[in-house]
């Protein structure tokens, strides 16, 4: 296990950058959708941020590369990932009334929440490469070998994120998990090659405390957030616009989707009226077919 832990910290970051990417248009999706401005920034940003951090992890390795550094380097990765859960929603929003035009808010957004941690992230294959090199005659094999390995590991961690991740656990949860698993990671490597491991871990301990107890007193009881394999849902309460009555809603990504009175049968956007046309022209209806519908408000309120 140990002869292979390079290796298998390469095949692991490898697929969280693509996890972290991939997730992240969720992320974003319900304060700027899922437009190709999105998916533009998202990729273009985390590209630039894994090339300073193969540059900055290239020029650090040079100096005197340790197993206890790339533990450090992955760590401080993982506590940005966990940051990132935890700041994201007002960040977003800050961002939203900052800039106007898309462009501006979905570059300024990516910036904020993925470049930090991907350069750090980029940091490893590189350091992972001198740690590794042990002879200038096998030099193109080994750097070929282990950024062979972390591709290997980006596809997995596409496939894995887009196939089940996503649409089963939900944002949050996997942005927890890989910070978990980039911790292991980065425990693994420090206990292996042992010195001051009792800093690393006090470290550790106390961060996990800090957003542990930051998450749950944070956490929104009210709303229903869920992300299926088309687009991330909330459903909450908020007061109706004209009137100020409360009505359960319904956002898809960053569109208010769908609404209802909880309490009477009025229907809440302006489109929705129009179905009431159906029993003027034909009054006596017992079944109807709705294509679409979004919520299905309208079914809903008439028991059909």
């Amino acid at each position: 296990m140990k002869k292979y832990l390079l290796e298998i910290t390469v095949f692991l970051c490898g697929a969280i950058v693509m996890i972290y990417e991939i997730v992240g248009s969720r992320v974003v999706a319900p304060h700027f959708g899922t437009s190709i401005f999105v998916w533009t920034s998202l990729i273009g940003i985390i590209l630039a941020s894994l090339s300073i951090g193969y540059w900055l992890g290239g020029k650090i390795a040079d100096k005197k590369p340790t197993y206890a550094n790339l533990a450090w380097i992955i760590l401080f990765a993982a506590i940005l990932i966990g940051f990132t859960t935890f700041i994201k929603e007002g960040a977003l929003e800050f961002i939203l009334y900052l800039f106007d035009g898309m462009i501006m808010r979905t570059l300024w957004g990516s910036i904020i929440l993925f470049a930090p941690a991907s350069i750090l992230m980029g940091m490893v294959s590189p350091y992972a490469v001198r740690l590794k090199l042990k002879n200038i005659n096998t030099s193109g094999s080994t750097v070929g070998n282990l950024y062979a390995i972390s591709t290997v590991g980006s596809i997995f961690g596409t496939f894995l994120s887009g196939f089940f991740l996503i649409p089963q656990l939900g944002t949050t949860n996997i942005l927890y998990i890989i910070s978990a698993v980039l911790v292991l990671v980065s425990l693994s490597l420090y206990f292996n090659f042992r010195k001051n491991a009792n800093i690393l871990l006090g470290v550790l301990v106390l961060t996990g405390t800090v957003l542990g107890a930051y998450t749950f007193n944070s956490e929104d009881k009210s709303m229903i957030e869920v992300d299926t394999r088309y687009n991330h849902v909330q459903i909450f309460d908020m007061n109706y616009w004209i009137s100020g009555e409360p009505i359960k809603v319904m956002k898809v990504n960053d569109e208010y989707s769908s609404a209802m009175f909880p309490d009477n049968d009025s229907l809440v956007y302006e489109y929705s009226w129009f179905y009431r046309l159906a029993e003027h022209f034909k009054p006596d209806f017992s079944r109807t077919l709705i294509l679409g519908g979004a919520a299905y408000s309208y079914p809903n309120l008439n028991n059909s």
